[in-house]
């Protein structure tokens, strides 16, 4: 009986790259390119955009201040030394107010899970607790507090606390039932049925919540300072409207995007580089 032998094709020799890797790399880098891009382009869009306005419409500068004023506000701020401190000051509540509402949501949030009581105990406080305005309880707490850092971290704390916990109920909610029983019948303790299979499998909801805390922290900060403070960008930005330095006003503004974007680029980041098992 004949065999019919067909010819393999030719292919390229190990470690050498194939017209098809070529192109997937081309492609790669090219995307890259374009996702990095992308951000710096709509930021200069807006600007153009702004600038646009500002001229065709000859909006007066205290109403919109052009571009270039503003950025000659921000370099004359930086120069005299005065913009640091307030950032530094307004950075530092929203990180320990993030850090502890986390931290609050987090524990609070696996009792609830495992502990149906305690869910049905608290679930009407914690719904409660949300429909009260910050701004209404920033006051009372400075009044508790004093006029230092704690109240602000307390009112950062309270803001981020309801997101994350949700979140990380959904996740833990979310589990499979079949491999909680699994890790059961392994032997699995309390301790690495969270550490091994409850922490990895929720962790995507919790890491999503963490992004929005960081940019509701920045927030609740300046609702802080905005009741009562001596320095911070909410403090800054009060200032500016007294002295009705509107780009000043801008300087504050922006900074404070620039924190809350910095927050949410960093927990991406690190959501990216953690959770690559999903892939």
């Amino acid at each position: 009986m004949a065999q019919t032998l067909t010819r393999p094709a030719t292919a390229a020799p190990p470690g050498l790259p194939t017209a098809s890797h070529e192109r997937r790399g081309r492609g790669g880098a090219g995307k890259r390119w374009l996702y990095t891009l992308t951000p710096t382009a709509s930021v200069v869009g807006v600007i153009a955009l702004w600038k646009l306005v500002v001229v065709l419409a000859k909006v007066p500068a205290f109403l919109l201040p052009p571009p270039e004023a503003v950025l000659v506000s921000f370099v004359d701020a930086l120069r005299s030394g005065i913009l640091w401190p307030h950032v530094r000051v307004t950075l530092l509540e929203a990180g320990l107010g993030a850090a502890l509402g986390i931290a609050v949501a987090v524990v609070l949030g696996y009792l609830v899970v495992h502990l149906p009581l305690l869910d049905r105990a608290l679930a009407p406080f914690i719904a409660a607790s949300q429909a009260l305005p910050v701004v209404a309880i920033a006051p009372i707490l400075i009044l508790w507090f004093g006029t230092g850092l704690l109240p602000k971290v307390l009112v950062c704390a309270l803001i981020v606390f309801f997101p994350v916990l949700v979140t990380w109920v959904v996740g833990l909610r979310r589990i499979n039932a079949d491999l909680i029983g699994v890790a059961h019948l392994a032997g699995a303790t309390r301790w690495q049925m969270l550490r091994y299979v409850e922490t990895p499998l929720a962790l995507p909801n919790l890491l999503g919540g963490v992004r929005i805390a960081f940019t509701l922290a920045v927030t609740g900060a300046v609702v802080g300072e905005f009741v009562s403070a001596k320095v911070g960008l909410g403090y800054l930005l009060k200032q500016a409207e007294f002295l009705y330095d509107t780009p000043l006003k801008f300087v504050a503004l922006f900074c404070l995007m620039a924190i809350a974007a910095v927050g949410y680029t960093a927990v991406a980041f690190i959501e990216r580089t953690v959770l690559t098992w999903e892939d």
